[in-house]
This record gives C-alpha cells, structure tokens and sequence, in this order.
C-alpha cells in the first residue's frame, strides 16, 4: 500500500518542486524568470554553501578539471574579475596568499576584496591598462590569462557579436604580451565562437585552442568557452610573421 501511495502522487515530481514566481508591481516579466532561475539553479546554491561570489566560479573550476590550467606557483590574470568568483578559484588552485599574491584581477566594477588576490577598479579598454596589470604582476609574467568579460548586450545581434569580439581580441594582445611560455588563455565567447580572424591569431601563438561548454553554463545561453594553451612565445611568432611578410 505504501508503495503504491508513492507512486500515484504521493511524492511531487522535481517539477512540482521548483520555486515560482508571480511577477510582482513594478518587476518585468524578465526580471522576474531571472530571479525565478537564480532561486531553482543548484550552481548558485552551491555557490552560496561553498563561499564563492557567483555560480561562474564553476564555470572555471570544471574548465580546470578537464584542461588542467593551474599549478601551483602559477601567475594569473582575471580580466573583467567582478564580482570575483574566478579569483577566488584560481587563488585556492595556485596557492595565492595576502603575503605573496599570485593573482591580479581588474574589473571598473568596485569589489570587496579577496585574499590572496591584488585588485584594480579600472576599465580593462582603456590604453593604460595592460600597463597597470604587468605592474602589479611585480613585472613578472603570467602563466594564465583569463576573461569572463562581456559587455553589456544591446539586443541587436551582430553589433554584440563584434563588441564581444572585439574585447577577445584585446584580452588576446595582452595576453601575448604577458604569458610565459607555455602559458593559457582562456575566454568567453557567444554566438557559436569567434571570428575566423581572431582564432587564426591564436592558432599562430597557441599549440592548441579550442572551444569548450562546461556543465554550469546554462544549455539555454549562447556563451562558450574559448581556451588556448601552450603559448608559443610573443617573438618567435612575431618573427615568423615577419618573415611571412617577406
């Protein structure tokens, strides 16, 4: 009798169970699936149990799991870091500590701090940046350079396309200028990847890059992850672009 209870409605489906919301006065239909998302995401409970400042800490830990990005000792740069989530990951993963930080993050968002992590409130596009992330890199180079910068989405699909590809592209220059040998690049990407342009660049400087989709990216989001590994060297590719040209 108990197990046919149970199987005829006596237990709700995890359907049943998810949190809904009524689109209360003055929040739009939108924001409302937002937050009906953000209270039925396992990742952002999971977040919140495990101390990390947004789900997208997963994002990172699950494309280290699979492509082995950090050691420790390792430099590393978080571009676009607000609200911290992929610092606080790679703080843990390299060993950063407040008396010998390893990671630099830099978003023109203000961030509470995070141990082991030098942070600067500045806009990453602006000329003067790249500058001040190898200054408080103390000069050395970095052994991972990631991004999960985005900018705001206008609606209108190819003009987002090129604004994302555009800050690939600049977080991809830096990271050539900066990475040791051997270095990572990892960044976020949407609408089925980048440009060819772009992807050819990183081919150049990059023994391998690929596209990835960790588990935590929602199946529903357009969003992707590119990562390259094994940089060559900004100046042997330089001269072998030179002697391209030739």
């Amino acid at each position: 009798m108990v197990d046919k209870a149970l199987g005829t409605g006596g237990r709700k489906s995890d359907r049943d169970l998810k949190i809904r919301l009524k689109t209360a006065k003055g929040r739009t239909t939108s924001s409302t699936k937002w937050l009906q998302r953000q209270l039925n995401d396992p990742y952002v409970a999971r977040a919140r149990s495990e101390g990390y400042r947004s789900r997208a800490a997963f994002k990172i830990k699950e494309i280290d799991e699979k492509q082995k990005l950090f050691k420790k000792g390792m430099r590393v740069v978080d571009l676009g870091a607000a609200p911290g989530g992929w610092s606080q990951v790679a703080a843990k993963a390299v060993g950063s500590t407040a008396e010998h930080p390893l990671i630099v993050g830099i978003d023109y968002l203000e961030m509470d701090p995070i141990p082991g992590v030098i942070l600067l409130q500045k806009d990453f596009t602006e000329d003067d940046a790249p500058d001040m992330l190898f200054k408080a890199l103390g000069g050395h180079k970095a052994d991972v350079v990631m991004s999960d910068m985005a900018w705001p989405t206008t609606g209108h699909r190819p003009t987002d396309h090129l604004r994302i590809v555009h800050l690939i592209e600049i977080a991809a220059d830096f990271a050539i200028q900066v990475l040791n040998p051997g270095g990572a690049f990892v960044a976020k990407v949407f609408q089925g990847g980048t440009e060819h342009e772009l992807l050819h660049m990183l081919k150049r400087h990059f023994r391998t890059t690929m596209h990835v989709k960790p588990p935590s990216s929602r199946s529903e989001s357009a969003e992707a992850y590119l990562v390259a590994k094994g940089f060559k060297g900004a100046e042997p590719a330089r001269a072998a672009e030179d002697d391209s040209d030739a």
